[in-house]
């Protein structure tokens, strides 16, 4: 049993001789809760929407569980962010806060780089991880979904269809399962655990679900609705043996 969930069971059981929980997140534009993009004044800006975050589903389904216990969350997902510099501000936006739980998920923007960058992504996820390790936190690697398969017909801006046909080119050459593919390697040498949510999709996929339509961006950012398979997918890889 994962040590977070230990402090979890002694809290419902006693709320004032356990301790609270903390459980932060690490992570790019999907683990802020960053939804549809639009262009305005030449700029793509994004919708944020972090109450339908993973991270605030998973709480949720935590609560449920141990309605008793104290649970914090730390959503520390930036947009367009990639793991060399999540390591760069991992004090600042993670260790300072003292997680028990930490669920680190890079490699949709990171991925851009095609398979030139793969060794600079995991040499800062293995430090990331290790860095986490030594501060007290458990860690969950969590790859997240497929990006887009073709540019669809919903995208008009030019600007943005430009970037979900570059995407396209990078999930269906295989880049973008390279990534994840060796992220959850590394993980799993390290000790650490793997959600690995891009499997599920990837198998919806292939069961002939219109995947691409399930990005509220056309992109890379899975629906409101998707979120709680993420979340639900969290839950069953801590209670995992």
């Amino acid at each position: 049993m994962m040590r977070f969930l230990k402090k979890l069971a002694a809290r419902q059981k006693d709320l004032y001789g356990g301790d609270g929980v903390t459980v932060a997140f690490l992570g790019d534009s999907v683990t802020q809760g960053c939804f549809e993009c639009y262009v305005d004044g030449g700029r793509i800006e994004t919708v944020f929407d972090t109450e339908e975050s993973y991270s605030a589903k998973f709480k949720h389904l935590l609560q449920t569980l141990y309605p008793r216990a104290q649970i914090n969350i730390v959503n520390s997902g930036i947009s367009g962010d990639s793991a060399p510099r999540g390591l760069e501000r991992l004090e600042k936006d993670i260790l300072r806060y003292h997680p028990d739980l930490t669920v680190v998920s890079f490699g949709l923007n990171d991925c851009g780089k095609g398979l030139d960058g793969l060794p600079l992504y995991l040499e800062a996820l293995r430090k990331i991880f290790t860095r986490l390790a030594e501060s007290g936190s458990e860690v969950v690697f969590l790859s997240p979904c497929m990006t887009d398969t073709f540019v669809s017909g919903s995208i008009v801006e030019t600007e943005l269809r430009e970037i979900a046909k570059a995407q396209a080119e990078r999930e269906n050459n295989g880049t973008v399962e390279r990534y994840f593919a060796a992220a959850s390697a590394l993980a799993g040498s390290l000790g650490v655990r793997v959600c690995d949510c891009y499997s599920q999709w990837k198998r919806m996929n292939t069961c002939g679900v219109d995947t691409t339509a399930l990005l509220a961006n056309g992109i890379n950012h899975p629906i409101r609705e998707l979120h709680w398979l993420i979340a639900y997918l969290l839950i069953q890889t801590v209670f995992s043996e």
